[in-house]
């Protein structure tokens, strides 16, 4: 489907913004990318890659609650840092074929949480569970959307608590 002339404007209104932000002229920016939807794909793909990193430091050495409790401070911190950046985050990384080694690699973080003995399927639930809880706190209050006065820290705090109690037990936990 051909582009109408609105959808071309905003496009170039947005590599030139680009470009002035990083002190080129708009026509050297296609010696790095090839348009505003690469330019969208390496944005996501970095957001992916800080998450990841943010998501593997926050787990490594720790198990079960100690480890999920880590894990979903650190997604929200990352979007108090950078709500901007957060917003590109793509909602299916994983059927973006320029996408899907990095949502893999975050999944593979989740996945290896260790101390709930969770399997196939529902190890798969508890990751959905755990995306929509933080995503859904994050994108409402990088909106403003949380404005009466109770402590949003301690909201997300008791909402870590509800889904760990979710959880199955185990040994390790």
């Amino acid at each position: 489907m051909p582009r109408s002339a609105s959808s071309t404007s905003r496009a170039a209104r947005a590599l030139a913004a680009v470009a002035s932000r990083t002190g080129v002229a708009p026509p050297s920016l296609y010696k790095h990318i090839g348009g505003l939807g690469d330019l969208r794909t390496l944005v996501r793909g970095r957001v992916l890659a800080e998450l990841t990193e943010r998501f593997a430091a926050a787990v490594i050495g720790r198990s079960g609650d100690n480890a999920v409790t880590s894990l979903l401070r650190a997604y929200r911190d990352y979007v108090r840092a950078q709500p901007a950046r957060y917003a590109a985050m793509p909602p299916d990384p994983l059927h973006d074929p320029a996408l899907a080694a990095a949502g893999r690699q975050q999944l593979d973080i989740v996945f290896a949480v260790r101390g709930y003995g969770l399997e196939g399927g529902a190890a798969v639930h508890a990751a959905r569970c755990l995306r929509s809880i933080a995503h859904g706190f994050v994108s409402i209050e990088a909106s403003g959307g949380f404005g009466m006065a109770e402590d949003v820290n301690e909201t997300y705090e008791q909402l870590i608590h509800m889904f760990l109690a979710t959880l199955p037990h185990s040994v390790d936990r």
